[in-house]
C-alpha cells in the first residue's frame, strides 16, 4: 500500500515532537528523470537498519530545493509561491534479502529495510543549477570507518545541472542494491553499473558519502531539530555539504574498509571487486557521472554500508596429514611402505556429493571413493589433488605431497640380574635404510625416559614394565617397539619395624616391611615366634602370652628368587594387670551420696581415681562423696610392676528421688498443735506439683502448686472452716527425670 504525502515549498513541514534519535541509517541515493515541460520525477532511495531500534522512516520526508548560481549563492524555492508543491510517494516498505553465496554459509546478522519518496517538481530552464536535497541524522552508531557516527547525519541529493536541463536530460539509475553483508577474506565482485535511459556515457569511481543533519534535538542534545544541525532538517539545508569525516589513519574514501582489505571499481564498467580483511560495518560512497560529448550532465551519489562478518566455507576439502604447509596444502609421509592409506577429512559431510583423488606419479592414479589407498612406484615424492565437488560451483580442492621414504625399524636388548636389585641396562639395535639413527627416545614406563642411544635404568618398584624405543631418521621417519621387562629382584637387605618392641599384654604390633624391591606380588613369609605365621607384606599381630619372641622372615619374589632374615628377641611382652572394682551402694543417689569402691584387680601394684565430677583418688578402696545426682563415669587405671597398664570405666547412676508423704487428720482448732495438713518428704527436683482437696459432693475446695504450702481447714484457705468430717486429697507431680507420680488419700478434720 502507497501514501501520498505533501512536501512544503512555501515553509517546511511541521516536525512532530518527541522525535526519536535515529541511529538506524546505513545508506541512500537519488536520482532523476525529465519527463519534459521543465517536469521532472525525482526518486529517492532511503535505507535503514531494522534491527538496530531506531526510528522509523520519516513521514513525511522534509525535501529542500535550491537553484544555485554556485554552491554558496543558493536561493531556496521552498520560498517561491510560483511553484507547485511536490507530491512524495512513500513505497512500501521492504527488507532487503540478505546475499546468497553458494559456497558460503553467513551468519544473520544484518537487517535493511528499504524506503522510496518518489516525487514530481516543476524546474523551468535556468543558467544555473537546481539541488534537490534530503537530510537525516543519524547513521548506525556501529560503523567503524567514520568519525562519532551515532551524531553524524546524511545527505543525499542530486543536481540538475544547466546542460541536463537544455536537454531535457534524465539521471542514471544504479542497476542494483550492493549486498548487505560480504564475508572476510573472501572476494566479491559486484555489478556495481548504472541504467541511463539517453545513453550516455557512464564513469563510475568511489567518492566520498556526506554529512547532513546532527544530534539536536534529541534528548541530552537540545536544540532545533529541523535545523541544519537537527534531527530532521525540514527542508533539508542547502550545499555545500561535507563530507563524512573517516577514522585516520586507516580509513579514507578510496580505502573505506581499512588497510589491508582490497577495494576497487571499473570506471567504465561498474564492477566493484572487494577483499575485506576487517569484521565491522564500513561507509561506502561511489559515484556515476554521466557526459554527453565530453559535458558533465550530472553525477548520482550513492551512499551504503557493508558489513562485514566472518563466514564459513560450505565445503571444505581436508585429509588427515603429517603436516601442513598452505592453504589446503597437505603433506603425508610414508617410512618404509609404498603403500598408502588417504584419510579423508572434508566437511561437512553433508554438504559434499562427490570425491576425486588424482595422483601423478608416472602411471597416473584416480580414485573417486571417500577414502583412496594407492600404490607408489618408489622412495620419492609425489604430488596429487582431493577434489570435492568437481565441476561444481562449491568445489574446493585439496593438494597433497606425498613423501615415501626408505623403510625403519625400532629394536633394542637389554640385560640384568634377575635376583638383585640393580639397574637394568638397555642396547639399541635399530637401523635405518636412510643412514644412521639421529634421535632416540626411551620411555621406562615408570616416568622416566632417556635421549641416550644406550642407556641403564633403575626401577623404584617391582612390576612388569612395557618398555618402548622410538627412533628416529635423517628423514624424520620414526618406528617404535615395545618389549617388557620383569622387574622382581628380591631385596638385598630386609629391613622390618619396629626394630624392637617391649609392651604388656595384650600387645597388638603393627610391623611394617621397609624392605626394597618389594610389592604384594612377592610371597613373604612372617613366623611371630608364638605359633603365628602369615603371607603379607606388613602385618599386624597380637600377642596375648608374655615372652621374648625371634622374628623371621623369607621372601620369594614372582621369578622365584628368595630371601630370608631372623630378628633374635625382637619382641618382648610383659604381663599386664587387669583393672576391676565394684561399689556399694549399688544405687546412689541423692538422699545416700557416699559411695565405697572396692577394687578387683589382678596383678596391681598402683591405682588411680577418676570418679568423673573432678574428685581423684589414688588409694586403693576410696570412699567418694558425688554433690549433685546425674550419670557419672568412674575410671580406674592399674599398673603391674613390669609399669604395664589397665583401665576400666564403669557407668555410675546418682538417681535423684523425691518423696512425698501425706497425713490422714489434722485438727484446725487454732491450739498450735496439728492445725494445718501439709505434705512431708524430700522436694528437690519435683516439678509440676499440684495438691487438690475435694469434699464429698465433689466440690474442690482447696488447691495449691507448692508443696511447702498447707490447707488450713478453710475453702482456700479462707472464710470459716469446713465441717468435720472426712476429705479427699489427690496429689500429682513430676520427678527431676520426667517420671509423673500420683498420689491419693483422705484428710479426717477433727476440731
Amino acid at each position: 500500500m502507497k501514501l501520498r504525502l505533501k512536501v512544503c515549498f512555501i515553509v517546511c513541514m511541521v516536525i512532530f515532537a518527541g522525535i526519536v534519535q535515529a541511529k538506524h541509517i546505513v545508506g541512500g541515493v537519488m536520482s532523476y528523470q525529465c519527463l519534459g515541460n521543465n517536469q521532472y520525477r525525482f526518486t529517492l532511495k532511503v535505507y535503514r537498519d531494522c534491527a538496530g531500534g531506531g526510528a522509523p522512516f520519516d513521514s513525511p520526508a522534509q525535501i529542500g530545493v535550491y537553484l544555485c548560481g554556485n554552491t554558496i549563492n543558493c536561493v531556496s524555492l521552498n520560498q517561491k509561491s510560483t511553484y507547485a508543491e511536490p507530491d512524495v510517494l512513500v513505497g512500501d516498505e521492504a527488507n532487503i534479502p540478505p546475499p546468497v553465496y553458494p559456497c558460503l554459509t553467513v551468519p544473520p546478522v544484518v537487517c535493511v529495510e528499504e524506503a522510496v519518496y518518489v516525487f514530481n517538481l516543476n524546474l523551468p530552464k535556468s543558467v544555473n543549477s537546481y539541488h534537490v536535497v534530503y537530510q537525516r541524522c543519524c547513521r548506525n552508531n556501529t560503523i567503524s570507518n567514520i568519525i562519532d557516527p551515532e551524531n553524524s547525519g546524511a545527505t543525499f541529493a542530486i543536481e540538475v545541472t544547466p546542460e541536463a536541463q537544455q536537454f531535457c536530460n534524465s539521471s542514471p539509475v544504479f542497476n542494483e542494491f550492493p549486498p548487505t553483508l560480504i564475508c572476510a577474506n573472501e572476494p566479491l565482485n559486484f555489478d556495481h553499473s548504472a541504467s541511463d535511459p539517453d545513453g550516455d556515457q557512464l564513469v563510475y569511481e568511489l567518492c566520498a558519502p556526506l554529512l547532513g543533519g546532527g544530534p539536536n534535538g534529541t534528548p541530552g542534545n537540545p536544540g532545533n531539530a529541523a535545523g541544519c544541525n537537527g534531527v530532521v532538517p525540514g527542508p533539508a539545508c542547502p550545499p555545500p555539504f561535507s563530507n563524512v569525516l573517516f577514522a585516520v589513519p586507516g580509513y579514507s574514501y578510496d580505502k573505506p574498509l581499512g588497510i589491508g582489505s582490497q577495494i576497487s571499481i571499473d570506471p567504465v564498467t561498474g564492477l566493484l571487486k572487494v577483499k575485506p580483511s576487517l569484521i565491522g560495518q564500513f561507509v561506502v560512497g561511489v559515484c556515476v557521472s554521466e557526459y554527453r560529448n565530453g559535458v558533465l550532465l550530472s553525477q548520482v551519489r550513492r551512499d551504503f554500508q557493508f558489513n562485514v562478518t566472518n563466514c564459513e566455507p560450505i565445503v571444505n576439502a581436508a585429509i588427515k596429514n603429517d603436516e601442513i604447509v598452505g592453504n589446503q596444502q597437505f603433506v603425508v609421509n610414508s617410512c618404509g611402505s609404498k603403500v598408502v592409506d588417504f584419510i579423508n577429512q572434508s566437511s561437512p559431510k553433508s554438504n559434499i556429493f562427490s570425491y576425486e583423488w588424482h595422483f601423478e606419479d608416472g602411471t597416473p592414479q584416480t580414485v573417486t571413493s571417500l577414502n583412496s589407498t594407492i600404490t607408489f612406484p618408489d622412495i620419492g615424492t609425489y604430488k596429487g589433488t582431493m577434489i570435492v565437488n568437481k565441476g561444481t560451483v562449491c568445489a574446493d580442492t585439496a593438494i597433497i605431497f606425498v613423501n615415501i621414504y626408505p623403510d625403519i625399524k625400532a629394536d633394542f636388548v637389554f640385560d640384568y640380574d634377575t635376583c638383585t636389585a640393580g639397574p637394568v641396562q638397555y642396547t639399541d639395535k635399530s637401523y635405518s635404510e636412510a643412514g644412521k639413527i639421529e634421535n632416540w627416545i626411551w620411555d621406562f614406563s615408570d616416568g622416566s625416559l632417556s635421549s641416550e642411544t644406550n642407556p641403564g635404568h633403575e626401577f623404584n618398584a617391582p612390576g612388569n614394565y612395557p618398555v618402548k624405543l622410538k627412533v628416529f631418521d635423517l628423514n624424520g621417519c620414526s618406528d617404535s617397539l615395545v618389549k617388557n621387562v620383569a622387574y622382581y629382584p628380591v631385596p638385598p637387605v630386609i629391613i622390618i619395624k619396629p626394630s624392637s618392641f617391649i609392651g604388656c599384654v595384650p600387645a597388638n604390633i603393627k610391623f611394617i616391611n621397609e624392605s626394597y624391591p618389594l610389592d604384594s606380588t612377592y610371597e613373604i613369609i612372617w613366623n611371630f615366634g608364638d605359633g603365628g605365621t602369615i603371607d603379607a607384606v606388613s602385618p599386624d599381630h597380637l600377642y596375648n602370652i608374655p615372652g621374648i619372641y625371634d622374628i623371621s622372615i623369607n621372601i620369594t619374589s614372582p621369578i622365584g628368587c628368595k630371601t630370608s632374615a631372623v630378628f633374635n628377641k625382637l619382641i618382648k611382652i610383659e604381663p599386664s594387670p587387669t583393672a576391676d572394682f565394684d561399689y556399694t551402694p549399688s544405687d546412689p543417689s541423692n538422699i545416700n551420696p557416699v559411695v565405697t569402691f572396692q577394687d578387683a584387680s589382678k596383678y596391681a601394684v598402683s591405682w588411680g581415681w577418676d570418679f568423673g565430677d573432678g574428685g581423684k583418688s589414688f588409694i586403693q578402696n576410696p570412699i567418694h562423696t558425688f554433690k549433685d545426682t546425674g550419670m557419672y563415669s568412674v575410671t580406674l587405671y592399674v599398673k603391674h610392676q613390669s609399669g604395664c597398664l589397665d583401665t576400666l570405666t564403669k557407668i555410675l547412676d546418682v538417681k535423684p528421688i523425691i518423696t512425698y508423704f501425706l497425713p490422714n487428720a489434722f485438727t484446725p482448732n487454732g491450739d498450735g498443735i496439728n492445725d494445718e495438713f501439709k505434705g512431708k518428704g524430700f522436694f528437690l527436683g519435683m516439678e509440676n506439683f499440684e495438691l487438690s482437696i475435694w469434699n464429698r459432693w465433689g466440690e474442690k475446695i482447696f488447691v495449691s502448686n507448692d508443696p511447702n504450702d498447707a490447707w488450713d481447714g478453710r475453702v482456700n484457705n479462707q472464710g470459716n472452716f469446713v465441717q468435720n468430717g472426712v476429705y479427699v486429697v489427690k496429689v500429682r507431680y513430676k520427678g527431676s527425670r520426667g517420671d509423673e507420680f500420683q498420689l491419693s488419700g483422705f484428710a479426717t478434720v477433727i476440731k
